[in-house]
């Protein structure tokens, strides 16, 4: 039988990885992410050039958030590594849909021909450049980024019409 489950990570050069109680920060090239990382029974350290998470409890759910801290901590690292870019596009058949960015919001104008503009709120250090056909959103926190995408697209969601026939709206196309 399995007495305890420990999941090793290894730090990147370049990151600084600190862990002080339930926050873990890390910095890297891209930026600085911080996080609160806790659950019972289970232990989040540093030695050396890895991170132990670590649980004696082996129970299903433990096994589960021992795998969940262990991916946010990789997502944490890449995102100040390499960061994250996710690519949209925006599609229209007889209203050509105008989209700007003002003041942490998402405007998007003339969606079906609406004369209200629909807005999409800008999650935490997220960028978001707009092209002509194309929006691209990039950041170091993969949540932020991951969420300003999804309101987006939701802003832009048709109600009331056959979604197989007004196919209109901002669509993702490519995540990195």
């Amino acid at each position: 039988m399995v007495k305890e489950v420990v999941r090793r990570l290894d730090i990147p050069d370049g990151v600084d990885v600190q862990i002080s109680g339930r926050d873990v920060k890390v910095r890297g090239p891209k930026g600085e992410l911080s996080r609160e990382l806790w659950y019972p029974g289970i232990e989040i350290k540093r030695e050396d050039s890895e991170i132990l998470i670590r649980s004696e409890v082996t129970k299903k759910q433990h096994l589960a958030m021992v795998g969940t801290i262990a991916a946010h901590i990789n997502n944490m690292i890449k995102g100040v590594t390499d960061g994250f870019e996710y690519r949209m596009k925006v599609v229209y058949s007889h209203f050509p849909i105008q989209v700007k960015v003002a003041d942490g919001k998402v405007v998007i104008s003339n969606f079906l021909g609406e004369r209200k503009p629909r807005f999409a709120t800008i999650i935490g250090d997220s960028k978001v450049e707009v092209g002509k056909d194309e929006i691209v959103i990039r950041g170091t926190d993969r949540e932020a980024v991951g969420q300003t995408m999804a309101n987006i697209e939701q802003a832009t969601r048709v109600r009331g019409f056959d979604v197989r026939i007004f196919q209109d709206g901002i669509y993702l196309v490519e995540k990195r």
